[in-house]
């Protein structure tokens, strides 16, 4: 029990605190001593040396461990580091954060947000507690250009990630690779595709484009089950990774789209890129030297992309792989058929993963049987003229509707003439009115009708009227052919007699 007669006189607890600041002032001082004694016989660097020792003695105590996962990994790109600031940024909302760091480029459509320097964010994985924390250290660098010096900033970038030592198995099994996997979920999900062009110097990161064309495959008019088969063929080629590892072959795919202008080819090649998320390459044949810039355009496309040669029966003449000739009228080029086959199925197509090669042409009867064959274009697709389904869907884009009563008109107009999706497309754009929009089509419908009988009218008349020609001239032949051996014959005579 308390009792104040047992409380300690105030003499006594002054003492007692004499006593103790006297022992600290004596033992500052005695520290003191002892590091300028040590500052005295003992040089800087190795003093330095010493506590670097102990400090990594001490640390092996520590229950703490910290990865260091930097920005590059020598002069290559660190995946880990970009993975982890994908997956970082979709947990910033965690209530132990104080700062965000949020940005938005002019062309892309979401805002992206990550931590910011120094903060530290805690994640929990499987119960477990990771701590992490983004690290920038600015320096200057010395530049020597065309003689003059010159001071560049440098940034040195990487994230701290610290957890248990006993969770070191787990982190580097289960975790990283967790947020791997994570991460290329979270780009395919916001991946802006790209427009980029390929010429002899390659892909040129500054003329490339974002692709904003609203092809899908909804939106095509094209035959349904052709459609469906495409979607499937593409589906099957994506997923099947291990399985052209196993029969040895590359992983690439080829497709001919061919058919007449207007007929929906390069709507069909945007809307593979939206289906599956990947960049297109334009490439431009007529920018080409020699064989060799294949090569050199090949290694600078990106895997899970789409290289395009448009109208390639008309984009280039090439040399004649057989005898040598050139059908060509630049002497200069030295691309060659061989080349291009190469290109497509040669060794240099498997320097790259995921890979879809589309050729058009308006013509598929022009192409080299070489070009075509089954793996180089695997699937051929002939993009017709519009059906009555294609001219349904046509109808449900650009008017809103599924069923009409001229409909019926419409679809048998169409099988009885030859119209691309294209002429529909711009006769509907006509009015916003269904009705008018309609009227518009069946009246272009009729006139081309019209038009075409009128032509094969006229080409009848004309083959008529070529067939007389051809014969009166073979009338007029035999006729001078009779009237020579006529003169042959009286010549002969007259030397008998």
């Amino acid at each position: 029990m308390f009792s104040l007669s047992k409380m300690p006189s105030t003499a006594s607890v002054l003492s007692a605190y004499t006593t103790l600041t006297a022992s600290a002032v004596l033992l500052r001082t005695l520290v003191s001593e002892v590091q300028n004694m040590t500052n005295q016989l003992i040089p800087k660097n190795l003093q330095d040396k010493i506590l670097s020792k102990v400090g990594i003695f001490m640390g092996n105590y520590s229950s703490q461990m910290t990865l260091i996962i930097e920005e590059n990994n020598g002069l290559n790109p660190n995946e880990i580091f970009e993975a982890s600031k994908f997956y970082l940024s979709t947990i910033v909302n965690h209530p132990s954060l104080q700062r965000v760091k949020i940005s938005k480029a002019e062309k892309e459509r979401k805002f992206s947000v990550n931590i910011s320097k120094d903060e530290k964010l805690i994640d929990t994985f499987e119960g477990v507690e990771l701590i992490w924390e983004l690290k920038i250290v600015e320096s200057q660098k010395t530049n020597s250009d065309d003689g003059y010096l010159s001071l560049e900033k440098v940034e040195q970038i990487w994230y701290e990630l610290s957890f248990l030592k006993s969770n070191r198995e787990m982190v580097l099994k289960t975790y990283l690779p967790f947020i791997l996997e994570r991460s290329k979920a979270i780009k395919e999900e916001n991946k802006v595709i790209k427009l980029s062009p390929l010429g002899s110097y390659g892909w040129q990161s500054d003329l490339n484009v974002n692709l904003d064309h609203p092809s899908t495959f909804d939106t095509l008019a094209m035959d349904p089950q052709l459609k469906q088969k495409l979607i499937d063929d593409l589906e099957r080629f994506v997923r099947r990774r291990d399985y052209y590892r196993r029969v040895g072959k590359a992983w690439k795919r080829g497709y001919l789209l061919y058919g007449p202008p207007g007929t929906g080819k390069s709507s069909l090649i945007a809307a593979m890129a939206n289906y599956l998320k990947f960049d297109i390459y334009d490439m431009e044949l007529t920018s080409l030297h020699a064989n060799s810039d294949f090569r050199t355009m090949l290694a600078s496309t990106k895997n899970r992309s789409i290289i395009v040669i448009e109208d390639i029966d008309c984009t280039i003449e090439l040399q004649n792989r057989d005898d040598g000739s050139h059908n060509y009228k630049d002497s200069e080029s030295q691309v060659t058929l061989s080349g291009l086959l190469n290109f497509i199925d040669g060794l240099w197509s498997c320097c790259g993963d995921e890979r879809i090669i589309v050729f058009t042409t308006n013509f598929k009867e022009r192409l080299d049987p070489a070009l075509i064959r089954p793996g180089r274009m695997d699937m051929h697709i002939h993009m017709s003229y519009c059906t009555p389904s294609g001219f349904k869907i046509l109808a449900s884009n650009y008017l809103g509707i599924k069923n009409h009563w001229k409909f019926g008109e419409i679809e048998e107009l169409i099988t009885e003439v030859n119209v691309t999706p294209a002429e529909i497309a711009e006769e509907l754009m006509k009015s916003d009115h269904a009705d008018i929009a309609l009227d518009e089509l069946s009246s272009f419908l009729n006139k081309k009708k019209e038009d075409c009988k009128s032509k094969i009218v006229v080409e009848n008349e004309a083959d008529k009227k070529g067939d007389e020609m051809n014969k009166e001239q073979t009338d007029a032949k035999d006729m001078r052919k009779r009237k020579g051996n006529s003169r042959r014959g009286g010549r002969s005579r007259r030397k008998i007699f």
